[in-house]
């Protein structure tokens, strides 16, 4: 498999496609596909796409590329053993755009440009949807206790940081899962919690949600906190890397 200027070859066949010319000098002349039995898969072409990488397209004896540029999308369309064309997304990522929107303004190409905005007003708006669902998810276990759950919504980080009104900030990932089941231990579930005010922000492979957030405890009073949430992206997914709670007196 080659790419040549806007040419695609694999085994013999070309298809002519349009890609941004960021996307083209980091691609590289050669890379490897994995084929034919493997399952059709999603794929996310950046900056870091280096020489050599193995990419699994489709399966199937027969096998048609036909790739465009829309709206940020690089479209795969295969044909299979009975005739019927599937197709996967390889989305662009954000620094790649922002990369074209630049070169679009400079070139006086003001439609693209235009076009490339949108792109990257959309992708914000499905990144935030994706932290709010996230965030839920945290408040959700939180709620109910559900400590296997709660495993799985941290970042694996040791970096990743957790501070809560009254105690010292907790670093690491596994301090701040330990953390949370020592604290749950003097629970009664479910909680009661209301959030408010809540604002989402989404840059890149990095989100934020902030909120003011009410805890009442089985018998006990509301407390009010300050609430700054931290997510990061990885491999796709939203995880949360930061929990900032500070107390307010109602």
């Amino acid at each position: 498999m080659g790419l040549h200027g806007t040419s695609l070859s694999f085994n013999g066949l070309t298809s002519t496609i349009n890609l941004p010319r960021s996307f083209i000098n980091n691609f590289q002349k050669l890379h490897h596909v994995s084929f034919p039995a493997c399952a059709s898969n999603k794929l996310v072409w950046s900056r870091s796409f280096e020489r050599a990488n193995q990419i699994c397209l489709f399966h199937g004896p027969f096998l048609n590329l036909q790739m465009e540029r829309f709206m940020g999308i690089l479209r795969v369309k295969s044909e299979d053993s009975e005739g019927t064309f599937n197709s996967e997304n390889i989305v662009l990522d954000e620094e790649t755009l922002e990369e074209e929107l630049q070169n679009a303004i400079a070139e006086e190409n003001y439609a693209e440009a235009e076009v490339i905005k949108d792109t990257l007003k959309n992708l914000q708006k499905n990144s935030k949807t994706a932290i709010s669902e996230a965030n839920s998810q945290f408040y959700e276990s939180f709620k109910t206790g559900d400590f296997v759950v709660m495993q799985t919504l941290w970042a694996k980080r040791d970096e990743a940081c957790c501070s809560r009104p009254g105690l010292k900030e907790i670093s690491g990932y596994d301090d701040i899962i330990k953390s949370w089941n020592s604290i749950w231990t003097n629970y009664k579930f479910p909680l009661e919690i209301k959030l408010e005010d809540i604002k989402v922000h989404a840059r890149g492979n990095v989100g934020s949600v902030n909120c003011m957030e009410f805890v009442k405890t089985n018998g006990g009073k509301w407390k009010e906190q300050v609430v700054t949430n931290v997510f990061e992206k990885i491999d796709g997914q939203w995880f949360i890397c930061i929990h900032h709670a500070y107390p307010v007196d109602l």
